[in-house]
């Protein structure tokens, strides 16, 4: 069986508080977007884990994959091996949330392929344990995400008469150095009720909290944000904690940038 994880952007970005269990509570909506990973499951003598296209500097015990397969198969022992192949596609410490996905799918993959009969709320339950992104991607529908990203509620957000345009830079963002230097705070209006004003009016009032450290530490990142602006984005944020960059822009506007050939550069 074969599946292709697709990311996210965030939508808005408030961290409103810091957790007495080192987490922090913020706001987001989460989108998907339409860039991809393949991952393959086959049935297998012996488990097998091979990973090709982008690089991702972690070992493979650590791979969201891995933990996913090993998490089913401690509550369900029957779980035959397999062999698993990832492609990475979506950059990684890219605040896409690639590997977040890649981990919701194989959960997911797994259910379906060897029948597991497991409902969302306990596939959620399951993804939520390997990360406060990855239930989403279990939903994978445009949410308004709370909790530690977890605490899910579908919004009605269609970008698809729009092109976004995705721009990596080719180097990571550490989520840890970001979020030391952010100071928490609650939001004048939640950012549930700006996406619902026109799209127009999001650029004085939606907001990354992670910019204005990340710009500080990496002016490149704010540089492609100026450019996405410059060249008729209607809405342009940094997703996550950075490093890409993202651009929302009317049908018929012309798409015509010229970002260093080893920047990852997308439109969908």
């Amino acid at each position: 069986m074969v599946l292709f994880p697709n990311c996210k952007i965030n939508i808005g970005l408030n961290v409103i508080r810091k957790r007495t269990d080192g987490f922090h509570d913020l706001e987001t909506v989460f989108y998907p977007v339409e860039l991809r990973d393949a991952l393959e499951v086959i049935r297998s003598e012996t488990f097998n884990f091979q990973l090709t296209g982008l690089p991702v500097n972690d070992t493979n015990d650590n791979n969201l994959c891995v933990k996913a397969y090993r998490l089913l198969k401690a509550d369900f022992p029957d779980l035959p091996e397999v062999s698993i192949h990832l492609h990475k596609a979506i950059p990684m410490g890219a605040g896409l949330g690639g590997g977040s996905a890649d981990g919701a799918f194989m959960l997911s993959m797994l259910d379906k392929k060897f029948q597991l009969d497991i409902s969302e709320e306990k596939l959620i339950a399951y993804a939520l344990q390997l990360g406060s992104d990855c239930p989403f991607f279990i939903v994978n529908k445009p949410c308004f995400a709370t909790g530690r990203g977890e605490i899910l509620s579908p919004v009605e957000l269609d970008l698809s008469t729009y092109k976004i345009v995705v721009v990596n830079p080719a180097f990571h963002v550490s989520t840890k150095e970001a979020f030391s230097k952010l100071s928490p705070s609650s939001p004048v209006k939640s950012i549930r009720q700006i996406i619902e004003q026109p799209i127009e009016s999001w650029k004085e009032e939606l907001k990354n909290d992670f910019e204005e450290t990340v710009f500080q530490l990496y002016p490149a990142i704010e540089k492609i944000k100026d450019e996405l602006y410059a060249k008729g984005a209607i809405y342009a944020s940094m997703t996550g904690t950075g490093s890409t960059v993202f651009g929302i822009f009317k049908p018929g506007t012309p798409i015509d940038f010229s970002f260093p050939d080893n920047y990852l550069f997308k439109v969908i």
